[in-house]
């Protein structure tokens, strides 16, 4: 694997995962669609490559994006098997389910912790 995700074990105390597909439900159509975006592909490019913590809040990211716009995309993720969330009182952590990925659709996150975003156009 390229993209040498950290698989860390889960903490003893952690709460129960949210809602999310089963391994063997993941559908490459689905994985892809929650990636189509280059914001949600950078949350999940982000979480691979920084391994220090088991999860991570939609915070720590600094998107600069509303609260809501941030809970649909982790959503979509989530929904998608992409990410697993889980929530600690008031806020969702959330990592990569690299076994899961990796095992279904091999390649694909190394895909992931290898691309680079388009630059953002400038004004002419």
């Amino acid at each position: 694997m390229a993209h040498n995700a950290v698989v860390r074990p889960v903490p003893h105390d952690a709460p129960e995962p949210l809602p999310e597909p089963a391994a063997g439900e993941l559908r490459l159509e689905a994985v892809m669609g929650a990636l189509s975006t280059p914001l949600r592909m950078g949350i999940v490019r982000t979480l691979l490559l920084d391994s220090t913590e088991f999860d991570h809040t939609c915070g720590w990211f600094g998107l600069g994006q509303p609260k809501s716009s941030l809970t649909h995309h982790f959503r979509a993720l989530r929904e998608a098997g992409l990410i697993r969330q889980r929530q600690y009182g008031l806020e969702r952590r959330s990592h990569v389910r690299v076994d899961d990925l990796d095992h279904r659709f091999p390649g694909l996150l190394d895909l992931v912790a290898a691309w680079t975003p388009a630059p953002a156009p400038t004004d002419a």
